[in-house]
């Protein structure tokens, strides 16, 4: 099973770094991706946050925090993905699915748009 999701964690991982390019890398190791934007967070004045691929116990989470401050975006997403959606932000998968994939990377370069 874990390998079955480090292919996943792999091509999710892809998607996010080829949709989001311009963020900022603040994490990248096996399991693990963090994109942050450019620009500061005036609460934390750290940089803020973008997004984030983590293969977990039974899934890959796909985070897009844009999402949660632009909910408008994710009125567009089809019932397909938003059946991977859990909560505002993040998405679940525990198999490739190439077609979902092709729309979460559209998803995520609206989300850089907005960051």
């Amino acid at each position: 099973m874990a390998e079955k999701f480090e292919v996943i964690f792999t091509r999710l991982r892809d998607v996010m770094l080829t949709a989001a390019k311009g963020m900022v890398i603040n994490k990248d190791v096996p399991g693990g991706l963090e994109l942050r934007t450019s620009a500061t967070d005036p609460k934390t004045k750290q940089l803020g946050w973008f997004g984030t691929v983590t293969t977990k116990k039974t899934y890959v989470a796909y985070h897009l925090m844009p999402l949660y401050t632009h909910p408008e975006l994710a009125s567009k997403i089809s019932p397909e993905l938003a059946k991977r959606m859990q909560g505002k932000t993040c998405f679940n998968f525990s198999k490739c699915d190439e077609i979902l994939f092709q729309e979460l990377g559209q998803l995520t370069q609206a989300c850089a748009k907005r960051a």
